[in-house]
């Protein structure tokens, strides 16, 4: 019995308790569709052309080919701070998952996990005065 309780707390202390997808996302959820949290975010990209990805990254917006995604894909980029954003959106929803450290695939850093607890909160505060504000505008 006593190697029973060690294991579960051995299993335990490995998870970080979160689930789903993206278990980590901050969500931020409005009082609209999500077409028209698409076409808000569409306009925003029309309006403000800097916060566009590189084409030649090939990161597209939209959802995949895959039947089983539920997600919108969107990607931003922060020019002065050369920073790529991975936000989606689900319903009413739109959530700020990821940022990648440069134009080089492959340094994503989670928001609310990878980023210490001040670097955390700015990225949030980034995301939310450049983007996000914006967005609102739109609807």
């Amino acid at each position: 019995m006593k190697r029973f309780f060690v294991l579960i707390i051995l299993l335990s202390s490995s998870c970080d308790y979160a689930s789903g997808s993206y278990p980590h996302a901050e969500i931020y959820k409005f009082d609209i569709t999500e077409d028209q949290l698409v076409n808000a975010v569409e306009k925003f990209k029309t309006q403000y052309p800097q916060y566009c990805v590189p084409n030649n990254l090939g990161l597209i917006d939209g959802r995949s080919k895959d039947i089983g995604d539920h997600w919108y894909h969107i990607w931003f980029y922060y020019k002065r701070e050369n920073k790529l954003v991975y936000t989606w959106i689900r319903g009413n929803k739109l959530a700020l998952i990821s940022i990648n450290d440069g134009l080089e695939l492959g340094n994503w850093k989670s928001i609310n996990k990878d980023f210490s607890t001040l670097e955390n909160k700015e990225q949030k505060e980034m995301f939310e005065s450049l983007i996000l504000n914006e967005i609102k505008k739109n609807f």
